[in-house]
């Protein structure tokens, strides 16, 4: 650190300096990006990510990040590779190499058996004119002009715009697959992530007798009571048939009372909330998390295919069940 800067000049520095690196990088993203996820796509195998030092760490990550997205990908250390560990690599997989040189040894090593075998080489390298850019089928340039290290040594700017441009890979790549919010999931079924994620609507409703439910034409009285015994802070409103009319909550009755309704002559069919929003019970619980806060709404209705009431639940439920 330069004697005359402080902890946080020389902390705003090296923060600036990664930022206008990842802005440079943003012109780059052109055709090779698109070829690159083309080429995984298509790929019958696995995403194979080796790198060596600061590129083999942020390679790492990258590999894990795919794996969680919706593409098959393993980290495979190149010195290990050149010692047996090539016999994980297979034909049908493709290999993503990176090296902000673009000549390290133990790569540079692996790439005539990698391409006596056929294999599929992407490079993400800071070199294009490098032997792993020019030998690889698309190079992905995560070139940058200087280090936020002060001597322009440590491995600081160039490992940032790596790991943003595997981010950025990953996520093209996710959307790109419709990989859903249940098939995340999947990926992560332990700890709070997983809970949050795995857990249906279901597990977590009010139903049977628990349910709050008037018909129409029931006095708002008698709606009111059956809010307070059930104490979900909202009540359905149903038609003849069964089928969701409405749904009344706290917020309604308070709307009601601004307008100066009188609660003892109204009836809830001119103060519910039509239809009121509703979901399935087989859907994940944090997309009816999503739900009510899209909508700023604190509770759900609970439908089936007929659209009748099977289920409510509320901010509560969700918090209790550790989805929030």
């Amino acid at each position: 650190m330069n004697q005359t800067s402080t902890p946080i000049q020389s902390a705003q520095r090296t923060i600036r300096l990664e930022l206008e690196a990842i802005e440079a990088l943003l012109q780059r993203i052109n055709g090779d990006f698109t070829r690159a996820c083309e080429l995984i796509l298509q790929c019958k195998g696995r995403v194979v990510v080796v790198g060596m030092g600061k590129s083999g760490h942020v390679g790492r990550k990258i590999a894990a990040t795919l794996a969680s997205t919706g593409t098959a990908a393993f980290f495979v250390h190149p010195g290990e590779a050149s010692h047996g560990d090539m016999g994980m690599i297979t034909r049908d997989d493709v290999v993503l190499a990176l090296s902000n040189s673009g000549s390290t040894s133990e790569i540079v090593t692996l790439l005539p058996l990698i391409k006596r075998l056929g294999i599929t080489l992407i490079s993400m390298t800071g070199n294009p004119a490098s032997p792993l850019a020019q030998a690889a089928a698309v190079n992905l340039d995560a070139g940058v002009s200087q280090e936020a290290c002060p001597l322009n040594l440590a491995p600081t700017s160039s490992t940032t715009v790596s790991l943003v441009l595997g981010d950025a890979l990953a996520i093209a790549l996710l959307e790109a697959r419709g990989f859903t919010a249940e098939d995340f999931a999947f990926s992560h079924p332990g700890g709070a992530l997983g809970r949050r994620l795995l857990l249906k609507v279901e597990n977590v409703m009010h139903q049977g007798a628990e349910l709050p439910l008037v018909r129409r034409g029931t006095p708002l009285r008698e709606a009111l009571l059956e809010m307070t015994r059930k104490g979900l802070g909202m009540t359905l409103v149903a038609e003849a048939d069964g089928r969701l009319a409405g749904v009344f909550t706290d917020g309604d009755l308070r709307r009601a009372l601004d307008r100066g309704v009188d609660v003892r002559d109204a009836g809830i069919d001119a103060l519910m909330t039509i239809p009121g929003k509703t979901i399935r019970a087989d859907a994940l619980a944090a997309e009816a998390l999503k739900l009510m806060e899209d909508h700023k709404i604190s509770a759900l209705v609970v439908v089936d295919d007929n659209h009748m009431p099977v289920g409510a639940l509320n901010m509560h439920d969700l918090l209790r069940a550790g989805v929030m």
